[in-house]
């Protein structure tokens, strides 16, 4: 059976704040963070790519857990949307009759957790066991896509912290895998069509 609620009891008044603020920035914020909050996430694929750029220099095994980063966020997205359908929260524009930014989706594309943030947080954790530096950049870049999906009024803060949340246990959990059996994962793609992406 599932479950179908108003999540503004949780932090209605926070997301109610925030929102204010959004129509109280200037133009060419709400610009910015409207844009962000669209098209950020092709950031991570950059990231992504940069990553195994430079792990194919380094080493198959590297390569190989550079290779497992999209397939995580996608196992990250995929799991997290089955949450969505569990739960069923009403976006906050729905629930609290709110203008915003963004705007309001039909009823049934359902709040909780985010998408977004939950791919942010997977790809972030994820890049993090491939670079650390690229990693630390991705989880800045992630708080950032949660944020901006707040401040663009499509969820509440609660569901951008679970998102994240969501995304980096996934991220952690599968990444650890593949950091179990990197040389197995690398000798079997050595024997696939994908060989020329583990380098030289």
């Amino acid at each position: 059976m599932t479950l179908a609620f108003d999540g503004s009891s949780i932090d209605g008044p926070a997301y109610r704040e925030v929102t204010d603020w959004a129509g109280r920035a200037p133009g060419w914020v709400d610009s910015a963070v409207s844009a962000w909050s669209t098209y950020g996430l092709a950031v991570f694929a950059v990231l992504v790519v940069a990553a195994w750029w430079h792990a194919r220099r380094t080493s198959a095994t590297a390569a190989v857990a550079a290779l497992a980063v999209p397939l995580v966020v996608v196992v990250a997205y995929a799991l997290n949307d089955a949450l969505k359908l569990l739960v069923r929260e009403d976006r906050p524009c729905q629930s609290l009759h709110r203008a915003t930014l963004e705007a309001c989706p039909a009823p049934g594309d359902w709040s909780f957790p985010s998408n977004h943030a939950a791919i942010a947080g997977a790809a972030a954790m994820a890049l993090w066991f491939v670079s650390r530096r690229l990693g630390t950049t991705a989880a800045v870049a992630a708080c950032a896509m949660a944020a901006s999906r707040v401040w663009v009024g499509a969820h509440y803060p609660h569901d951008v912290v679970a998102g994240l949340l969501v995304g980096a246990v996934i991220g952690a959990l599968l990444m650890l895998v593949v950091r179990r059996w990197p040389q197995p994962l690398a000798r079997k793609l050595s024997t696939t069509r994908l060989r020329p992406l583990l380098g030289a």
